[in-house]
Formats: C-alpha cells, structure tokens, sequence
C-alpha cells in the first residue's frame, strides 16, 4: 500500500466539513456558536455555516424539511440519532447548567453516570480532566 498521500485534487485552504440536517440551521448553529466559543463563517436562508477557526473544519447547518427529531434512547420505528458531539469537560454540571441556560434539554435518559446533555443534536457533556469544554 505506500504512504498515504490525501485527496489528490485537494489543496492548502481548500473547504472541509460536515454537513448536518436541521429543522432551524440558524438556531442550532448560534446555540453551538455561543456554547463552544465558535463563530459564524457564512450564513444564508437555509444554511449556516459554523467555522472552528478560520481553517475549519466546518460545521454546516443545512434546512431539513420534514425534519424528525430523534428519539432517546432509541425506540423500534421512531428516527434515531445518526451521530452526536462529544465534548469533554472539567466540571460536568456547570458544563450541563451553561448548555441548559443557551436551550440545550438534559434527556431523561443517561447510559452513564459521567455523561449528560441534550441539546436538538444530543451533545453529550463529558467530565474530564482538562476542563476544556
């Protein structure tokens, strides 16, 4: 197999990312925006765009007509969640109390005693060692 050497048509600068469905593209990404310190990059009616830092990666936030709001934990034929953020954090109920305060719902449901949150995307607040959120 040789040394990997990336997308080939890829260049330095070039647009990289993921692109997540939701039913208010705006709102979600201004709730990750504010939580995570991120900003902005572009926005347009239908999609939002929410930059790490100016090289990325991207975050884009794309308007989902008929959008399902999935189901914790996941129940035989309701939508259920097709990805979330994990973030680790120092103190986990600050973390919770700051995603609550910005619109984040904590689920009823938790698989683990060191993990909670819910915001329309599940991001699950992790306690950790580094108090980076």
């Amino acid at each position: 197999m040789g040394q990997a050497i990336g997308m080939r048509s890829r260049t330095g600068g070039m647009w990289w990312g993921t692109t997540i469905e939701a039913p208010d593209p705006s709102g979600l990404a201004k709730f990750y925006a504010e939580l995570l310190g991120w900003h902005i990059g572009h926005e347009e009616p239908g999609t939002t765009i929410l930059a790490t830092s100016p090289q990325g990666p991207f975050f884009v936030f794309q308007q989902a007509d008929g959008y399902q709001t999935p189901v914790w934990p996941p129940a035989a034929g309701e939508q259920r969640p097709m990805m979330h953020f994990d973030f680790q954090v120092g103190d986990l109920a600050s973390a919770v109390a700051e995603a609550v305060a910005l619109g984040a719902t904590v689920a009823e449901f938790q698989p683990q005693k060191n993990v909670r949150g819910r915001s329309p995307l599940l991001p699950l607040l992790r306690r950790g060692t580094t108090g980076q959120l």
